[in-house]
């Protein structure tokens, strides 16, 4: 049986219950294993017919590549971007061996200007490869401008811009992401009933990824004739401190029964409903944070649209060390599963 050289490294240390240095020493007759396992190793690598080929040239050379991360730094506040660095280093810890080196850029998701200064920090050093979660746009354009120039390799994750091209994106197909809400809606609503889609985009950044899922859900809803039952409601950073009054005011319809909420701020609607004490209005929707899971336990968000960020951050990882180390191509689009987190399952999603 033949296997791939990076998963074949990974296959040979999980069989013989030994890490991936230890076959590394293995596979180029270093000291330090003892014969028992030696021989085992050897075993387990002849019974899959594994040939290093090009990973073995990469791994004697000793290059080590450099691999920035430009993701937000909001860790503390919603837990959500701690997830992709979760999986980044589960990456680094199996393939770190091969030679590369992480560094850290984090910046303030709420301010483009702190965006702009974690490039030009990155671009202090020597870089081969970026891990990105462009959240500002012209931006995040600008740094793939100079990741050309530079001849420098960069991962979209979470985020994917249409005129930019990265070496791969990993996250949602956002249109799909929008018809899973709508195919929800079908099975939760009678056919008098109404839905309060709630769009609050606190950056102009944000309303392109809005756009997409509401296009998704409005189209899902058009094909099964409920296209008229929906009512929009959209809310800027200069419009939020009037969030309650015009909620309140678009409950006044008592047909609402369920509230879409098109971003990860679904926890403000929850919120207002709490104060409100209402439980009988669903809500949906996305990213499993920690502000939305506390909710979804209360009662309050029904279900959370999420796209297992501990996977796009190991995924990322794994698309430059197959493009600089293993010499593969990498897939250009990486479609994330489209999960549903409920209080049922929520214990049981890998966060």
């Amino acid at each position: 049986m033949r296997i791939s050289e990076l998963s074949g490294v990974k296959e040979i240390a999980r069989r013989a219950n030994v890490s991936i240095a230890t076959v590394d020493r293995v596979l180029h007759s270093r000291p330090g294993v003892a014969e028992k396992t030696k021989s085992k190793i050897l075993g387990i690598i002849d019974e899959i017919k594994y040939k290093p080929n090009i990973l073995a040239k990469r791994l004697a050379s000793k290059r080590v590549y450099k691999f920035g991360i430009l993701i937000p730094n909001d860790v503390k506040e919603s837990g959500y971007w701690q997830a992709p660095i979760t999986g980044i280093e589960s990456a680094l810890s199996e393939f770190g061996e091969f030679g590369v080196e992480l560094s850290y850029f984090l910046y303030d998701k709420d301010d483009r200007s702190s965006f702009a200064e974690q490039v030009e920090e990155l671009f202090k050093g020597p870089i081969d490869g970026i891990i990105v979660a462009p959240i500002f746009i012209k931006e995040s354009l600008d740094l793939s401008i100079r990741c050309i120039e530079k001849r420098i390799q960069y991962v979209f994750i979470d985020t994917n811009i249409l005129d930019a091209k990265p070496l791969s994106y990993i996250g949602f197909d956002l249109f799909q992401s929008g018809r899973v809400v709508g195919n929800l809606c079908n099975y939760l609503l009678e056919e008098e009933d109404g839905v309060l889609v709630v769009n609050i985009a606190k950056h102009e950044d944000s309303l392109n990824r809005l756009k997409l899922r509401y296009e998704g859900f409005e189209a899902y809803m058009k094909e099964y004739k409920r296209e008229k039952s929906i009512k929009k409601l959209d809310f800027s950073s200069a419009s939020m401190h009037s969030f309650e009054t015009r909620m309140t005011k678009a409950l006044q319809n008592k047909k609402t029964k369920l509230i879409f909420v098109t971003g990860s701020h679904v926890h403000l609607v929850g919120q207002y409903l709490k104060k409100r004490n209402i439980k009988d209005i669903l809500v949906i929707g996305y990213e499993y944070s920690t502000p939305n899971l506390e909710l979804l336990i209360e009662g309050y968000i029904d279900f959370l649209i999420c796209q297992k960020p501990i996977e796009q951050g190991y995924r990322a990882f794994v698309a430059l060390y197959e493009h600089f180390i293993a010499k593969r191509k990498v897939h250009k689009m990486q479609f994330m599963p489209i999960d549903v987190v409920t209080r049922e399952n929520f214990k049981y999603y890998e966060y």
